[in-house]
Order: C-alpha cells, then structure tokens, then sequence
C-alpha cells in the first residue's frame, strides 16, 4: 500500500488537477447544445493518463536534481523509494494509455494535441530547466494545451474560442511561475536550474516580467465575452481579477520579497478556478 501511495505521488495529482479541471472547462465551453458525458469521461480519462506520464517522466529525469532540493528530496525516487526504471516504465506506460484513449475513444485530433504536451514537456521543457530560463516559458506551452483539448474533444476542430482559453492559461502560468521562482530561488540555485529567479537575484526583472504577463493577460481573459462564449457577468468579474492579478504582480515588482511573492502566488490560484468558474457559469 505504501508503494502505490508512493507511485500516485510520481503522478504529481495536485499540480494534475489543474490539468484535468481546465480540460473539463473546454470541453464545456465547446459543448452546446447538450454535453457528450461518455465522451468527457474517456477525454479526461486520456488527459489523466498522459498528464501522470509526463509527471513521471519528468521525476525521472530529475532525480539527481531533486535530491539537492529541500522541497523535492523527499520524493519517491530521490528517497529511493522508487527506483528509476520503475519510474521510467510506469510514465511511459501511463502516457501510451493515455494516448490510446485518446485517439481510439475521442478523436485523432485530442490525441495529436496530448502528444504535443508529451513531447513539448518531457523532450523540450524538462532538459530546458537545466540549460535556461526560458524554460519558464516553454513548460507554460504544455501546460495550456489540456484546455485546449477539451475544447478539440467537444468540437473535433480548433477554432479562435478554443485558443483564447489556451492563451488565457499560458499567459496566467507565467507570474505564476515567477512567483513560485522567487519563493524557491535559494532551492532551485542548489540544484542547478537557472531559472530567471536565480540569474535575477535582485528580483528587478522578475518582478517587472510578472507584470508584464499578468497585464497581457488581463484583455485576454475578457476575449471569451467578445467571442460570444460568456455574458457579460463574465467579463467584468474577469475584469476585476485581472486588476487584481496585475496588483498582486506590481507589488512583487515594487518590493522583491518572498512575503509578496506568495501573495501573487496565493492571488494565482484563487484567480484560475475562479475564472473558469464564472465562465461556465455564465456561458451562453
């Protein structure tokens, strides 16, 4: 029992919530008249299995990493828990099923999508964090796609309404992010990531860098109003969490602390639930 434990944890299932939600949030706002629950049931099933893969994957890459950081030395592989080719096959086999629900039981199309979040997150993001910080922005392409083919998977197309909810979740990543960087500099410097946290240590550009996305992202999440998706309760609560998530990243920027850092932090993760919540519920 304490092995499968350790086994769901390879899953990343918290940071995977993230991806399974906002799969189900395209997939209802690309479901009208009536919502296909069987064909959401295998959607989501798919995402699962490939979003757990690349969970994996990406912990088996980084073991040597991870057991320098005082947040991520307690993990299944780094512990030993886990050994490596276990963890190995088990993304692998995750991610195959995944794929295989989603081409066989949805369409071709969600497939060929969750192959490029396997592929740009394992192949591209992950040696990236080793190497630049640009991966910052590259693991936030991956991580955007799950709405995306929620969207595709109601739809069996993509069209403007399905990649405004892809740029909505890419652009809201980045103060995320950043945030989270700035909180965990001192662990990412020990690992050897040079995450722009690390190369930045007077914080200037990552604090005007998080305003700068949270300030583009502020008229995009008001595009579903525009693109007729949602009412127009939608777009002026959308209005004041984007203010509000431009604040959170301003004060980060003005001050460099880790007290404002995981303001913005806290800010981000009440404003993404909060948003799609209020998107569906105003969907036209």
């Amino acid at each position: 029992m304490k092995n499968f434990r350790d086994f769901i944890t390879l899953t990343k299932p918290r940071l995977n919530s993230l991806a399974i939600l906002t799969t189900l949030a395209g997939f209802y706002m690309g479901s009208f008249p009536s919502m296909n629950r069987l064909n959401l049931l295998f959607t989501l099933l798919g995402t699962t299995g490939v979003a757990a893969g690349c969970a994996a994957l990406n912990q088996w890459s980084e073991v040597a990493e991870d057991s320098r950081m005082g947040r991520t030395k307690k993990r299944p592989l780094p512990s030993g828990r886990i050994s490596s080719p276990q963890a190995f096959w088990f993304g692998i086999v995750l991610s195959i099923a995944g794929e295989v629900i989603l081409y066989l039981e949805v369409n071709p199309l969600t497939a060929f999508l969750g192959l490029c979040a396997l592929v740009s997150y394992v192949v591209f993001y992950t040696p990236l964090k080793k190497i630049s910080s640009l991966c910052t922005v590259v693991g936030a392409i991956p991580g955007a796609i799950p709405p995306l083919m929620g969207w595709a998977a109601a739809q069996f197309q993509l069209g403007p309404q399905g990649w405004v909810l892809f740029w909505i979740l890419f652009l809201w990543q980045m103060p995320h992010f950043l945030a989270i960087g700035w909180i965990y500099r001192e662990d990412y410097a020990r690992a050897g990531f040079p995450m722009l946290a690390v190369l930045d240590p007077k914080g200037h550009t990552t604090g005007l860098m998080s305003v700068f996305y949270a300030m583009a992202l502020l008229p995009v999440a008001l595009l579903p109003a525009y693109f007729r998706m949602t009412g127009p309760v939608y777009f002026w609560i959308a209005l004041m969490l984007g203010l509000g998530f431009v604040y959170y990243s301003f004060l980060l920027a003005r001050h460099k602390t880790v007290r404002e850092a995981k303001g913005l932090f806290w800010f981000s993760i009440t404003y993404l639930p909060l948003l799609f919540i209020v998107m569906a519920l105003n969907k036209i």
